[in-house]
């Protein structure tokens, strides 16, 4: 009997060092570039948990850029959404925001996903066939910026924030 739980803790630890290895990425992108997505986003329309329908080009149309973080609602993800909240939102007004839940699996799911996780305050994509997943080749924990011109300024992962900070400060700049 000791022995089986001896190997049951084993087998746990090994379980839960891989997730952790996966949960805490490296400070580098470690896709190969054609992993990271097109260079120039295609349209898209999706609908928020508030069944809102959002269209791409609409939002660059009155602002700057589009910023969207793919979540799995997992400790990491909660991390990153709490950080860009905090640090990153209020200080970019003329970028939209949309946090991309695409494992819920339904929009009243997603809604009670975001709810339970204490994020009703940001705007959250309702994903539910993947289409924005595999159209930014995007991961959990993947943020893509997009300009008004639909250039993909970056697709990586959020990693500290520090990218996503360092690209939208350029982007002010070169705004007129």
């Amino acid at each position: 009997m000791r022995s089986i739980k001896l190997f049951g803790l084993i087998l746990a630890s090994l379980f839960l060092s891989a997730c952790l290895e996966d949960l805490n990425p490296d400070d580098k992108d470690l896709r190969s570039d054609s992993d990271k997505g097109p260079s120039t986003a295609l349209n898209f329309n999706a609908l928020t948990t508030q069944s809102e329908s959002i269209a791409l080009e609409d939002e660059l149309l009155t602002h700057d850029a589009v910023v969207l973080y793919f979540t799995m609602w997992c400790p990491l993800c909660d991390s990153h959404m709490s950080h860009m909240r905090s640090h990153v939102i209020d200080q970019y007004s003329n970028v939209r925001f949309f946090m991309v839940d695409y494992v819920s699996g339904s929009l009243s799911q997603s809604r009670s996903s975001q709810l339970a996780n204490g994020f009703s305050d940001l705007t959250l994509l309702v994903d539910n066939q993947q289409s924005l997943l595999n159209s930014f080749s995007a991961t959990m924990a993947s943020v893509v910026v997009i300009k008004d011109d639909m250039s993909i300024l970056l697709n990586e992962d959020y990693k500290n924030g520090s990218r996503l900070l360092e690209v939208l400060a350029n982007l002010n700049q070169t705004s007129p």
